[in-house]
C-alpha cells in the first residue's frame, strides 16, 4: 500500500511539477532556479549515495514566504525538500521523486538575544558559528558542535550533536520551541521561552529529528550557557582501543563532569600528524575539554588523569592556554579531511552508531577486528562520552568488490550496534541510507511513526523517501 500511494503520487507530481515552478517563477522571480548546476549542488553531495536533484531550488527569505511557496506545492501534491547547508551525511536532501528544493540559507536572522533567561531566537539559516559570533561579547555560547558549520534549522532537523553533547546535550535538549510551516502551509509555534510545561503534547520534541517529513522548520528558540570561567583540554595516549574505551566508561561512571572526550584510533592520529602538521603518538587517543572554575578544570584533569594511568594510559597532557587548544580541536575538527591522507583519491563512506556506554569498548572492539578481517581502510573517531563513534570507509568508487566489501560492513557494524541494545545512527540521522534499519530497532514503533506521517501529511508531499522504508 505505501509503496503503491509513492508511485501515485510520483506520476501525479511529475504532472504538476512545471506548473508549480512556472507560478514560483512569477513569484518569487530569480530567487527561483532550474538550472542543473544549481539542482545538483542542492541534492545529496557528501558521500556515496546518489544525486537526485530536485526539479527546481526556491530560495526563501521568510517564514511567510516558505508558508506560500508549501501552499502552492499542497495544492498541486508536489514534494518538498527543506535545504540548509547541505552537511548531512544520509541522503535527506535528495529528491527521489523530484519536487521544490526550500533553501532557507537567506533565512540567517538573529532575530532576539535574551541575555538574563539564557536563550535567543533565530531563523533556520543561521549557522552555529554565526550565532556563536554574535553572541561572543555576551558572555554566553550555544554549545553543540557537529564539526561542520551546520545551519541550526538542519540541526534541529536531524537531531544533530557533537563533540560537547557528554556535558551539553543534543539538539533535542537545547531547543525550547520552533516555528514550523505544515505541510497544508499552515505556520504552527510550538513549545515558548518558559524552562518547562506539562501543557499538552510536545510538538517540538515530534519537530526534532523528524527530518523534514512532518514540516518545515523556520525558527528556533534555543538555550544558551555561559561561557566557563576556565577551560582545559589535551590529549591522552593509550596502548590499545579497549583501555581508552575502558577510560571514558570510568570518567563518567565517576561523575567527572567532562565537556569534551573523543576517541580517535591510531589510523586517524596518523592522518591528523600528517594532514594538520602534529606530532602524536601513533595509538589510541583520546581528546579532552574540562570547562568550570580554574580550580575546579584543574581537578577534573588531575582526576582523569589518574585513571588514564592506571588503565596504562597517558601521560595526559592538558593545555589552557586557548591558542593551543584551538589548534588541537582544529585537527579533531579536520579529521574527516585529514583521512583522505591514508589513501589520496578514495571516496569516503561516513557512517555512526551509538550504543550503550557498558558496551563501548566491545563494540569498538569488534569493528576493528571486522575492519582488520576485510581489508578494509576505514579510521575510527568518536563522540565516546555518550556511546557514539564514527567509521570513515575509503573506497575506490571504480571497483565493485570495494562498494560490496564497505556495504556489508555498515549493515554488519549497524545491526551490531542494534542488538547491544544501542541504534543505527547516534547523530547523522535516518534520511535513505539507513531506512532500512528502522524496523529492526523500532518494531511496532515504525507503525505509530507512519500513522503519525499520514496523518499530518496525507499527500506524503514532505521530503519523501526518508525515514520510512519504502517496502
Amino acid at each position: 500500500m505505501v509503496v503503491a500511494f509513492e508511485q501515485e503520487l510520483s506520476v501525479h507530481s511529475r504532472t504538476n511539477t512545471g506548473l508549480v515552478i512556472d507560478v514560483l517563477e512569477q513569484q518569487f522571480g530569480d530567487r527561483c532556479q532550474r538550472s542543473a548546476a544549481i539542482r545538483q549542488q542542492h541534492a545529496h553531495t557528501t558521500t556515496w549515495l546518489p544525486n537526485q536533484p530536485p526539479d527546481a531550488v526556491v530560495f526563501a527569505k521568510s517564514t511567510e514566504e516558505v508558508a506560500d511557496i508549501v501552499r502552492i506545492c499542497a495544492t498541486h501534491r508536489v514534494p518538498i525538500i527543506p535545504f540548509g547547508t547541505g552537511s548531512s551525511l544520509e541522503g535527506h536532501v535528495n529528491a527521489p521523486e523530484g519536487g521544490i528544493s526550500i533553501d532557507l540559507s537567506g533565512m540567517d536572522r538573529i532575530v532576539e538575544v535574551n541575555a538574563e533567561d539564557l536563550d535567543c531566537r533565530v531563523e533556520a539559516g543561521v549557522t552555529r558559528k554565526q550565532l556563536n559570533s554574535y553572541l561572543r561579547d555576551t558572555g554566553l555560547f550555544f554549545p553543540i558542535d557537529p564539526g561542520a558549520d551546520a545551519s541550526l534549522g538542519g540541526m534541529a532537523a536531524t537531531r544533530a550533536s557533537g563533540t560537547n553533547a557528554v556535558r551539553y546535550g543534543t539538539m533535542r535538549d537545547v531547543v525550547m520551541g520552533l516555528t514550523v510551516v505544515m505541510p497544508s502551509g499552515e505556520i504552527v509555534r510550538t513549545g515558548g521561552r518558559a524552562r518547562k510545561s506539562s501543557a499538552g503534547y510536545d510538538l517540538t520534541r515530534l519537530m526534532i529529528g523528524s527530518e523534514g517529513t512532518l514540516g518545515v522548520i523556520t525558527e528556533l528558540q534555543l538555550r544558551l550557557n555561559g561561557i566557563p570561567e576556565a577551560i582545559s583540554g589535551g590529549v591522552c595516549p593509550f596502548p590499545n582501543i579497549e583501555a581508552a574505551c575502558n577510560a571514558v566508561i570510568m570518567t563518567i561512571q565517576c561523575g567527572i563532569p567532562v565537556a569534551r572526550i573523543e576517541l580517535l584510533d591510531e589510523l586517524q592520529i596518523r592522518a591528523c600528524n600528517t594532514y594538520s602538521k602534529m606530532s602524536l603518538p601513533e595509538t589510541p587517543t583520546l581528546f579532552l575539554e574540562f570547562h568550570g572554575t580554574e580550580a575546579s578544570a584543574r581537578e577534573q584533569s588531575e582526576l582523569f588523569s589518574a585513571i588514564a594511568e592506571d588503565l596504562g594510559g597517558g601521560p595526559f597532557v592538558w593545555e589552557t592556554e586557548a591558542e593551543k587548544r584551538t589548534k588541537l580541536w582544529t585537527a579533531r575538527h579536520d579529521a574527516y579531511w585529514a583521512a583522505f591522507t591514508l589513501r589520496p583519491g578514495a571516496k569516503g563512506v561516513s557512517t555512526d552508531v551509538c550504543v550503550p556506554i557498558s558496551k563501548l569498548a566491545e563494540c569498538v572492539e569488534e569493528t576493528r577486528r571486522d575492519i582488520s578481517d576485510n581489508g578494509l581502510v576505514a579510521p575510527i573517531v568518536g563522540h565516546v562520552g555518550d556511546g557514539n563513534f564514527h567509521v570513515l570507509i575509503l573506497v575506490d568508487e571504480n571497483t565493485p568488490r570495494e562498494i560490496a566489501q564497505a556495504e556489508a560492513f555498515i549493515e554488519r557494524l549497524n545491526w551490531r550496534a542494534i542488538q547491544m541494545g544501542g541504534t543505527c545512527t547516534g547523530e547523522h540521522g535516518i534520511g535513505q541510507g539507513k531506512a532500512k534499519y528502522m524496523m529492526k530497532e523500532h518494531g511496532n514503533g515504525l507503525d505509530v511513526m507512519r500513522a503519525i506521517k499520514q496523518s499530518l501529511d496525507p499527500d506524503n508531499i514532505m521530503n519523501p523517501g526518508k525515514i520510512m522504508p519504502v517496502s
